[in-house]
């Protein structure tokens, strides 16, 4: 199935907040609309300059959905801040970003890209914030425990 057949493309999360499951990692970061469309073009990790503009409107935008009690933009605020953080981490220690060659997971270096390493400390720095958030913790807990109910 491509992901444009995915029946989750179909789906307004704002409106229909019961729909969104958690997921493990930065799972669906891309899919759940509206929230992707006001996220994404936040994002950034090409420069440091991007970075810090990017992970500060992120933050913005959690707590915007904090305030509006929206848990999944508050969920998916904190999945591109983590992506943020690991995507520019994996530059930071493998050339280009690759951290496979040939088929062959290949060294980390540390550091082989400064400039990215800073950028991932940027975005850790706004995600251990969100995730350290009274509000978020509570409803990431009320959250899990009726996905868990539902099953």
């Amino acid at each position: 199935m491509s992901d444009e057949d995915d029946p989750e493309y179909d789906i307004d999360f704002r409106a229909n907040p019961s729909e969104y499951e958690i997921g493990r990692g930065e799972q669906d970061v891309f899919k759940c609309e509206p929230y992707k469309d006001e996220l994404l073009p936040l994002w950034s990790i090409k420069t440091l300059d991007s970075a810090e503009d990017g992970a500060e409107a992120i933050y913005k935008k959690f707590c915007e959905y904090r305030d509006m009690k929206e848990f999944p933009g508050m969920d998916l605020a904190r999945k591109y801040l983590q992506m943020g953080w690991t995507r520019a981490m994996r530059y930071a220690k493998y050339p280009g970003g690759q951290k496979y060659e040939d088929g062959e997971e290949r060294e980390a270096q540390e550091w082989y890209d400064d400039e990215k390493r800073e950028i991932a400390l940027v975005y850790k720095q706004y995600l251990d914030q969100l995730r350290d958030d009274d509000t978020y913790q509570h409803r990431r807990q009320e959250w899990k425990q009726e996905e868990s109910e539902e099953s």
